[in-house]
């Protein structure tokens, strides 16, 4: 799978661009910061994700400078190319209206060969791999952080994942909003009944989405580890659920143990009845506390050297270690699923990595994954590297191809 063409007209600091990208060798975005290296990587995941790594409101993608057009309006646009040889038209257009009483309406507007699609619809069209600097978070943020990773894999693949997703985010704050007025005593018990079915239908999709793709990830980042780490260390996946469902169900549930086995598979229909069980269970402590206690927006992943949390006893070294061999293992693992290798796209991350572990990343840019890497310092790079890359200088919104 590889991009041929990218057009961007006001993305970020691109007020235009038209950019032809080759095949078979990696490319190197070179310059100072600030100067449009990572908009252009940003501008690749928005086209195959239709969201931004960088920010959570969209209307930010649009230059500056269309500000005072009469409509703002930003747009990326790819021609995509797969292992079969078709080709795939991808169009994003962010546009700000005028409304009759002088505001604006914001617009995001999906097409696939020049016909408007749901944003959904783009799924699987684009396949990448994301590599950033601060992915450390994998292993020193929040759980939210983990859950988010897990999540934007997730939703490059798997459609119903992406509706089960969806879906649970519109739930959860409407079943919490009625647990409050429960507890105010301006609504009955039995109205959760509507919610908790939606919730439940929702979030057993995603528990087991999830425990299927960590069982999958944890062989490929096992093998990564073991070569970077000379086999002295063994990295394992722990899935922890808010509640844990049990291979039999039969309302037998185990509420003590640590973490859901990767090495067994549960489905949505087995998950189900014992998260509606959980819910039960919970219910009066919820309409207490006015939340939800239990599904999928309270899961937990940590990650274990040699049964020792990284979070909390790794080193900074074996925290990078453990998030290359993440990482790579993501690309091996989208590349099993969608049967070709996805684009690599590589923020200023070999300036992160040690002498060794950067060696050991640019070995396996080998030319089959479409890779495109930005960087401050181009003597951090083996003459070899450079000798096969095509290095690109990146300056005030211009690139320039063929640098002197």
């Amino acid at each position: 799978m590889q991009i041929d063409h990218l057009s961007l007209t006001h993305f970020r600091n691109y007020a235009r661009l038209e950019l032809s990208l080759p095949a078979g060798k990696p490319i190197l975005l070179y310059g100072e910061n600030a100067q449009g290296k990572t908009s252009l990587l940003e501008s690749i995941y928005y086209l195959a994700t239709a969201k931004s790594p960088y920010t959570v409101s969209d209307r930010q993608l649009i230059h500056w400078r269309a500000e005072s057009d009469p409509v703002p309006v930003a747009r990326v646009t790819g021609e995509v190319i797969t292992r079969h040889k078709t080709r795939t038209r991808l169009d994003i257009t962010l546009a700000l209206e005028r409304t009759p009483d002088g505001g604006q309406r914001f617009r995001k507007i999906v097409r696939v060969n020049g016909v408007e699609k749901r944003v959904m619809d783009i799924i699987g069209l684009l396949n990448v791999v994301l590599f950033l600097p601060r992915d450390l978070t994998l292993i020193e943020g929040s759980p939210a952080d983990r859950r988010r990773f897990i999540d934007d894999t997730l939703s490059q693949i798997d459609a119903a994942y992406v509706e089960a997703s969806d879906l649970y985010e519109k739930v959860l704050p409407q079943r919490n909003a009625l647990l409050r007025r429960i507890s105010e005593g301006g609504a009955s018990a039995r109205e959760l009944d509507f919610w908790d079915e939606k919730l439940i239908a929702a979030g057993s999709v995603i528990i087991a989405g999830r425990q299927r793709f960590l069982r999958e990830l944890e062989y490929e980042a096992q093998k990564a580890h073991h070569d970077l780490t000379g086999r002295r260390e063994t990295l394992t996946l722990r899935y922890q659920p808010s509640f844990l469902p049990t291979v039999s169900g039969g309302g037998q549930m185990s509420f003590d143990a640590l973490g859901l086995d990767l090495h067994r598979e549960l489905t949505p229909e087995q998950i189900a009845p014992q998260f509606a069980d959980r819910l039960k269970v919970d219910r009066q402590e919820e309409i207490f506390r006015g939340m939800t206690q239990s599904g999928p927006h309270r899961d937990e992943l940590r990650l274990l050297i040699n049964e020792r949390d990284v979070g909390q006893y790794g080193s900074r070294g074996q925290s990078r270690t453990t998030v290359l061999a993440f990482k790579l293992a993501e690309l091996v693992w989208m590349r099993e699923r969608i049967g070709e290798w996805p684009l690599l796209l590589l923020d200023e991350v070999a300036a992160e990595l040690d002498a060794r572990r950067r060696a050991y990343l640019l070995e396996r840019i080998d030319g089959a994954t479409q890779t495109l890497m930005t960087t401050t310092e181009m003597d951090i790079f083996t003459p070899d590297f450079l000798e096969r890359a095509a290095i690109w200088r990146v300056s005030d919104g211009q690139i320039d191809t063929q640098p002197g």
